[in-house]
């Protein structure tokens, strides 16, 4: 195993391990450049359905880095911090971003086959002449989507299978569980709440995205497990 050790006398950015401090510094400044270029920002680098005009390959992972506002960045690289340091401690820093990279871009591609599904359905209801399809099928291919939580998801997933069982406590409601149930638990309400949301053209959040970066990031760990490469 690799580990990395806090330096006490460097502060507390010092001590954060060199992969989760470069994200979030870049999570940080590309947050400074969309408050300054919001438009540019967003057509630019955020993930759009691949039959939008504003769809570039690159989105696929520059999306991870682009956020909604300030608790969405806030959250998430609060959960990045206190779960991520763990894995890239015991990981390493370059299997560390396999990882994380993994996890980001497979929950972009399980939100985008989600997102192919839904338009296949608008495409036939408009072609039947539905008004209301077509609406949708717009807000679908011109709805950005940003941020690092299909990542943040698969660093969740990936502590839990790593220990299954040290147990976690939510600030509100202050409810203690085992790591494994916690995830089991996220995994379940994104699932369901996928699923409503479809036919309410997404509720703004992107829910598959989070059960994407939790698939990829199971995959991944059970393809080490089996490999023995884990560590």
């Amino acid at each position: 195993m690799s580990y990395y050790s806090y330096n006490s006398g460097g502060g507390f950015f010092n001590s954060m391990t060199p992969a989760i401090k470069n994200i979030i510094i870049i999570n940080v400044l590309v947050m400074i450049f969309t408050w300054l270029r919001p438009d540019f920002m967003y057509s630019t680098f955020a993930l759009f359905y691949p039959a939008s005009h504003f769809f570039k390959p690159w989105q696929i992972i520059t999306h991870m880095f682009m956020h909604g506002g300030f608790w969405h960045i806030f959250f998430n690289m609060y959960t990045l911090f206190i779960f991520g340091s763990v894995l890239e401690r015991i990981w390493g820093t370059k299997k560390f971003l396999i990882f994380y990279f993994v996890t980001g871009i497979g929950a972009a591609l399980l939100h985008t086959a989600v997102q192919f599904v839904e338009a296949q359905a608008y495409i036939s209801q408009i072609a039947e002449g539905s008004g209301q399809a077509a609406t949708a099928y717009q807000i679908l291919k011109n709805t950005p989507t940003v941020g690092a939580s299909g990542a943040i998801y698969g660093v969740l997933i990936g502590y839990a299978m790593l220990f299954p069982d040290s147990v976690l406590t939510l600030i509100f409601p202050p409810i203690s569980l085992k790591a494994k149930w916690f995830v089991l638990i996220f995994a379940v309400i994104e699932l369901f709440t996928g699923i409503g949301s479809i036919s309410s053209l997404g509720g703004g959040i992107a829910h598959f995205a989070h059960l994407g970066g939790m698939l990829f990031g199971w995959l991944l760990i059970l393809y080490w497990k089996k490999k023995n490469k884990m560590y």
